[in-house]
């Protein structure tokens, strides 16, 4: 029996039971997190234009457009879902696999996925449960697997997500071997995405997460028709890993496989790209304890890895397009909005907010220094000196929101979700709260559609 084939066999064979308690609350947390931000989400830039456009489409009315309403046939509504749930950067990430954790969003892709397939064919909240833990083991690990960086140039939210958006599809559905390993073969006809998308700032960074929803929900479609793919797409002349991939260790596909569950392990308290989060806690920590009035300051010295000064979040702040995308991944903006505001908030990355003259005058100030080794991207150090001559430093090895070495409270992620909620103004927060309660008992819910419905306008 070859890799790919043991891959799909693990997936239509294992059931609820395989899952320990862990296993199950962090999907539940997955769900809740991804769930509140794409309501987060629902009214952020380009998200109307998406969704105009499937309303014109049209089609078997099948899922929900969450936060908004209506319905349109599940393949669309996975991808508006998943492209309003990245808008803001803010839902969960960093597959963890092996004892390492890795650069990717599989939730943004998965949870979208497996809600409007679980909709639409009205399975119970174990079922969902099921395939996602299932689908975002898949995804973990042929991300591991492929050895990704975020220099590569691809995405591996528009890669390894379809794959794990298709098993999520294929399970639900109740695929046979034969078809699911089709509906693999198929879903490699559509991978892409470009890194090119975060660094110019377009609407265009959320669309490969929400591409790889539809994307896989349309291969398992095609392969339960009947419809063939490649036989081998991982490990072919030709497969994913031979045509994406510099270097990879497959592996990584089948180590422990049945025995421990990958997905993401963190969850975000900010609304921006992960490699900011730990100069954000800095900036936050500083002026918190000290009396810094932004006036006073006459340089910031930003610590980080070169992995972060050579992505997208390294370019020096500048006004584009789209304000929020060119926001939430630059290390000047979200450094000078802990330090003037002294938090951050998904109303900070308005256009308004973003605008300020004081946070612009900031930013000039902000200098960005590449010390931090490249193996921990995520650590991060800050000098703020005055103009009295003081200076004030702070440094984060673990950025908040990873794992279990520095988690958001069961009380921070309730929060944070009712926030996106509020933020959005599209759910009723009275809906929000009973959705919220039977979200946290998702595996007790004998159909999906009960909670969908409290979660539109």
């Amino acid at each position: 029996m070859g890799v790919t084939e043991e891959l799909v066999r693990n997936i239509l064979h294992t059931s609820f039971k395989a899952f320990d308690t862990f296993v199950v609350d962090r999907a539940r947390d997955r769900i809740i997190d991804v769930v509140g931000c794409l309501i987060g989400g629902a009214n952020a830039p380009g998200c109307s234009m998406i969704i105009d456009l499937v309303r014109e489409w049209g089609g078997k009315k099948e899922s929900t457009i969450m936060a908004h309403g209506g319905k349109i046939p599940a393949h669309n509504a996975a991808m508006v879902n998943s492209i309003m749930a990245r808008s803001y950067d803010f839902e969960a990430c960093n597959p963890f696999v092996d004892g390492k954790a890795y650069p990717g969003h599989i939730s943004g892709t998965t949870v979208p996925t497996a809600v409007a397939v679980a909709e639409q064919s009205s399975a119970s909240g174990k079922d969902l449960l099921t395939a996602l833990i299932l689908g975002d083991d898949l995804t973990a690990r042929i991300n591991a697997a492929s050895n990704f960086t975020i220099d590569t140039g691809w995405d591996c939210t528009g890669t390894v997500n379809m794959f794990g958006a298709t098993a999520i599809a294929g399970k639900l559905w109740g695929l046979d071997e034969y078809q699911m390993l089709n509906a693999f073969g198929i879903v490699i006809n559509q991978l892409a995405g470009t890194m090119q998308n975060i660094f110019d700032g377009a609407h265009a960074f959320k669309l490969p997460q929400g591409f790889a929803a539809k994307a896989g929900i349309l291969s398992a479609a095609l392969a339960r028709k009947g419809f063939t793919g490649v036989r081998d797409p991982l490990l072919s002349k030709y497969g994913y890993f031979a045509l994406y991939c510099r270097t990879y260790q497959p592996e990584k596909l089948t180590k422990d496989l049945g025995k421990k569950f990958y997905a993401d392990i963190t969850f975000k308290p900010y609304p921006s790209c992960r490699v900011t989060h730990g100069a954000i806690d800095c900036a936050l920590e500083l002026v918190r304890v000290n009396e810094i009035k932004p006036e006073d300051i006459d340089e910031v010295i930003v610590d980080i890895s070169p992995v972060g000064r050579d992505f997208a979040v390294g370019q020096p702040f500048r006004v584009g397009e789209v304000l929020q995308a060119r926001a939430a991944f630059s290390f000047q903006y979200t450094v000078a909005n802990a330090l003037l505001r002294k938090n951050v908030q998904l109303e900070h990355f308005t256009d308004a907010s973003i605008k300020d003259p004081k946070i612009m005058g900031l930013i000039n100030k902000i200098r960005l220094n590449a010390t931090i080794p490249p193996e921990t991207p995520s650590a991060a150090g800050i000098k703020v000196k005055m103009r009295q001559g003081k200076e004030f430093e702070k440094r984060v090895d673990v950025a908040k929101g990873f794992g279990t070495l520095n988690p958001l409270t069961p009380a921070e992620k309730r929060e944070k979700f009712m926030n996106n909620v509020a933020f959005s103004k599209t759910v009723p927060l009275e809906k929000a709260e009973k959705a919220l309660s039977m979200l946290e008992r998702i595996d007790e819910i004998d159909n999906v559609t009960r909670i969908v419905k409290l979660l539109v306008a």
